[in-house]
């Protein structure tokens, strides 16, 4: 059992029948010791994810209620998948990251680098290194989509250099 705040993480490999009685065990002796303490929990937030391709898919319940068995689930920020690939997080990732250099380069009429910058290292790139030491991708195409954010933004200064030559104004 993993803790952290109000989320609470059972977990076991399952590699066979006994293994998934052992972990409906576990989750039995974590309702009971709710009911015991008069702690409710909210079932319906409750999830299973099966990870790997050889998953036995278990019914599982918590207080008399099924489990809803899903094929990912965020917590703490990152989504995992049943598969354990990371290209939902990295597209999470992307999309955030996408929107706030879209608001950025709206809203910014001053698009001299040295305002740019910080607003891009303390509002995009955030949602790009989001405990990344957990969900770094290994896929060339995973960081592909996420170097396109940052492709994004070195654009935003190679429009205004041109826009700048072909009006004829220089910066000093």
């Amino acid at each position: 059992m993993l803790k952290f705040a109000d989320d609470t993480k059972v977990y076991r490999v399952v590699d066979n029948r006994l293994d998934s009685s052992q972990l409906q065990n576990d989750l039995d002796v974590l309702g009971n010791w709710a009911v015991k303490w008069q702690m409710k929990l909210n079932v319906e937030k409750c999830k299973v994810v099966h990870c790997g391709k050889r998953s036995i898919e278990f019914e599982y319940s918590l207080l008399v209620h099924p489990l809803e068995a899903v094929a990912s689930e965020k917590d703490l920020g990152v989504v995992f998948s049943s598969d354990l690939k990371l290209r939902r997080q990295c597209e999470e990732a992307y999309s955030k990251a996408s929107q706030m250099l879209g608001l950025i380069n709206r809203t910014i009429q001053f698009k001299n680098p040295k305002v740019l910058l910080p607003l891009y290292k303390s509002i995009v790139r955030p949602h790009l290194e989001y405990c990344s030491a957990v969900w770094s991708p290994q896929y060339v195409k995973d960081k592909y989509l996420l170097e396109r954010v940052q492709h994004r933004f070195s654009r935003i200064f190679t429009v205004r250099a041109t826009a700048q030559q072909q009006a004829g104004i220089m910066d000093t």
